[in-house]
C-alpha cells in the first residue's frame, strides 16, 4: 500500500499534514453548525475555531520544514537540544540560549547557529534529520517573532544574520 504513492507526493502530504487535518476537523464544525440542533451547534462553532488555529500553527509550521535529507541528527530531550553531525555536534539547554542565528555560507548547507551563556556554539544545516522539530524550540524562546524566522528562511540572506538574541538584564 506504500507504493501507492511516489515518494515525493507522499512527502508532500507529509508536510502538509496539519493542515489537512485541520480541514477536515473545521469541515466537521461546519456540518454540525449546518445541520446541528442544540449544543451540536455550538460545538461545531468550537471545532471551527480550533480549526482555525490549527491550520494558522501547521502552515507555519509546513513553511519552516525542510527536506531533512542534510547531515546530522538533532534531538530534543527534556529542554535540551543535540545535533550529532559528521564534522561537529554538541548539546545545548534551551534556557542557556543567548542567540540564534542563520549563517547562509556554512558549508554544505545553510545553518542554524546557536549560541549559549557558556559561550558554546552549535551549528545545525537547516535540512538535518529532526531540525523542523526545531520550530516549537525557537517559538518558545522569550520574545521571538516566529514570522521573522520564516522570512529569514525563506529569503536566505547573502551574510549571517541575527535572528534572536536574549535581552541581557540591567544590574541596576
Amino acid at each position: 500500500m506504500s507504493d501507492f504513492l511516489r515518494p515525493e507526493v507522499r512527502a508532500f502530504f507529509w508536510r502538509w499534514r496539519e493542515i489537512v487535518l485541520a480541514g477536515v476537523v473545521a469541515s466537521l464544525g461546519l456540518w454540525w453548525v449546518l445541520g446541528g440542533v442544540g449544543i451540536t451547534v455550538w460545538l461545531g462553532y468550537i471545532f471551527i475555531a480550533i480549526a482555525i488555529g490549527w491550520a494558522v500553527a501547521g502552515f507555519q509550521r509546513a513553511r519552516f520544514a525542510q527536506n531533512g535529507d542534510g547531515p546530522g541528527v538533532v534531538q530534543i530531550r527534556e529542554r535540551r537540544l543535540g545535533y550529532f553531525g559528521p564534522l561537529d555536534g554538541g548539546v545545548i539547554d534551551v534556557e542557556d540560549l543567548t542567540k540564534l542565528e542563520l549563517d547562509p555560507a556554512s558549508h554544505p548547507e545553510p545553518s542554524w547557529v546557536l549560541s549559549g551563556v557558556g559561550g558554546q556554539r552549535i551549528a545545525i544545516p537547516i535540512n538535518a534529520k529532526g531540525a523542523d522539530d526545531l520550530f516549537d524550540v525557537f517559538a518558545a524562546l522569550p520574545g521571538i517573532k516566529t514570522e521573522a524566522v520564516l522570512d529569514v528562511l525563506s529569503h536566505t540572506p547573502d551574510a549571517r544574520i541575527t535572528v534572536w538574541s536574549r535581552v541581557k538584564p540591567l544590574l541596576h
